[in-house]
């Protein structure tokens, strides 16, 4: 163990071992079972302040970190560990509420963690400390702005805090490999233990984030003393102390809009925007130990966030294609259409395509007929597979006289019309005139007719896609 990590535990009574409740000779550590559930009862030990949290009750059904200071711990964690699995057995141990009194002291927290056979184990997790230098840096730069002083109070850690202080040279939150775990188990990475202890001070960290500032190096009732002393002594500074003081210029704070209107020409342009990925993101696994509220349907929401993440992938790429800002605007699309689009671009278990039909209006067959047209030409394919309409007669002039001179004379196909349908006589063939002006091919396939291509503006071009007998 590194010297930045000695403490108290020299003579706690521990004796090394993981094996059953005898690895553990002494009282979990500096706790106290009749203590309510997280709350913290804080003492001057030998290893400097410390405050002792009562053991969490079991987490079923909630998440470890609703405030992103807590998530930001968990992420520092999980990107570390290097075995996931072992992770996940961490994270079923503190939901079962197997974690003992957690003691949190400057540079580590340190709590017994039970296996489901009740076998304990002393587990401890190890966070560097500020050094006085970064102390400094951060109490002059928190009384700077009294909103920081004020979220702390209120036991929040506003990310403008964490982003001054980092500024400021002071890293607040862990990141990768920051958290340094040590078990009595003698798993050289986070185990189990390590990984439970640190998944229940996530809860901890929920409630106040000053157990994170005791865990680089201060308690709460010392941090505040020193801020207030900061502050007094800097409204001392800043008053004034005379006529001279009085008499002085106002000191001009920020910078006046002219002069930045006017530096916009000697300004560095913005940096270039970052490339867009080659693949859309892979979405979060909804496969936790934990039973889905009722009605919730995990596959299927897995699904939906999936289908989002290409979305917002396909959508980033299209704005930053060339004149994009010249492009229409998409036609918004119907529950009914859109239940197509997913069942198209997302390729749906069986059971999932069974209930995007329904979605859409249509038996199960018909779903994947609609999904072969939405691939050949999206909204307007799917509502020429849909509609039977009755062209005006200019646009019905205009469709007689494109199939007129799509042909050489002698080589067009037999026809029959109907409305807006052509019908090649003797052959399983069809085109379909679009509202848009387009010719869409079909073909009958087991006595109904299936769209066969996308759409051309030749209509020998659209039936040449589709020859008989293919």
């Amino acid at each position: 163990m590194s010297d930045a990590y000695e403490d108290a535990y020299e003579d706690d009574g521990y004796d090394g071992r993981g094996g059953g409740h005898d690895g553990w000779q002494g009282d979990e550590p500096d706790g106290d079972r009749g203590e309510q559930p997280g709350y913290g009862r804080g003492v001057e030990g030998r290893g400097g302040p410390e405050r002792t949290f009562a053991a969490l009750p079991p987490a079923h059904g909630r998440g470890f970190a609703t405030s992103w200071w807590g998530q930001a711990w968990l992420k520092a964690l999980e990107d570390t560990a290097l075995d996931g699995q072992q992770l996940k057995k961490g994270r079923r141990l503190a939901r079962e509420g197997k974690v003992g009194a957690v003691s949190v002291r400057p540079g580590r927290i340190t709590a017994v963690v039970h296996e489901r056979d009740a076998t304990a184990y002393r587990s401890d997790v190890l966070l560097q400390q500020l050094s006085e230098e970064e102390w400094d840096r951060f109490l002059d730069m928190a009384v700077e702005r009294a909103g920081h002083i004020a979220a702390l109070l209120d036991r929040e850690m506003p990310p403008h805090l964490v982003e001054d202080a980092a500024a400021a040279g002071v890293d607040l939150l862990p990141g990768i490999g920051d958290l340094e775990p040590e078990c009595a188990c003698e798993a050289w990475d986070h185990c189990p233990h390590t990984g439970a202890l640190c998944y229940q001070v996530a809860r901890l960290l929920d409630e106040d984030p000053f157990v994170l500032l005791l865990l680089r190096g201060r308690d709460e009732r010392r941090l505040l003393d020193e801020l207030q002393v900061r502050s007094a002594a800097r409204a001392v500074r800043g008053g004034p102390t005379g006529a001279e003081d009085r008499n002085a210029p106002a000191v001009r704070h920020g910078v006046p809009a002219e002069e930045v209107y006017a530096a916009e020409g000697i300004l560095p342009p913005l940096p270039a925007p970052p490339p867009v990925p080659d693949e859309p993101g892979l979405p979060p696994s909804l496969d936790t130990e934990t039973d889905p509220a009722p009605g919730l349907d995990p596959a299927a929401l897995e699904l939906l966030a999936s289908d989002s993440a290409v979305r917002a992938h396909r959508m980033l790429r299209e704005a930053l294609a060339p004149a994009h800002e010249h492009r229409p605007v998409p036609v918004e699309l119907t529950p009914e259409q859109d239940a197509v689009r997913l069942a198209a671009d997302t390729a749906p278990e069986p059971w999932i395509a069974t209930r995007l039909a329904a979605g859409s209006g249509r038996q199960r067959a018909d779903l994947d007929i609609a999904v072969r047209a939405w691939r050949y030409g999206g909204s307007a394919a799917l509502a020429v597979l849909d509609e039977e309409w009755e062209p005006d007669p200019e646009s019905l002039a205009r469709a007689r006289a494109q199939l007129a001179a799509a042909w050489e004379e002698g080589e067009r196909p037999q026809l029959r019309a109907g409305r807006a349908r052509w019908t090649v006589t003797g052959a399983d063939l069809q085109l379909r005139y679009g509202r848009d002006g387009r010719w869409w091919p079909y073909r009958k396939e087991r006595g109904r007719w299936v769209p066969a291509g996308p759409a051309d503006d030749d209509p020998a071009g659209a039936l040449a896609v589709s020859p008989a007998g293919s």
